[in-house]
């Protein structure tokens, strides 16, 4: 039963599967943004709940910059490239 299930699954989803990839990352990216956004110097207001997220996030930063088109970091104290 389970095979029968994934393939239902693959037949439904398959030809969308880029498509949620793609909204993935942009919600990814939108998460980096409002995460890193006190850092880059855009005021936020929840900065004092999204500061204690920054470790966890410093691992995807150097991709997350070089998808929105930086070729250097924009900031002077994470220097990943």
């Amino acid at each position: 039963m389970s095979r029968v299930w994934a393939g239902l699954q693959d037949f439904y989803s398959g030809p969308y599967r880029r498509t949620f990839a793609r909204a993935r990352q942009d919600e990814d990216d939108l998460f980096m943004v409002i995460v890193m956004s006190e850092a880059l110097g855009v005021p936020n207001p929840a900065s004092y709940y999204t500061i204690e997220l920054l470790p966890s996030v410093y691992d995807q930063f150097h991709d997350w910059h070089r998808r929105m088109g930086l070729e250097r970091s924009p900031l002077e104290h994470i220097s990943c490239c």
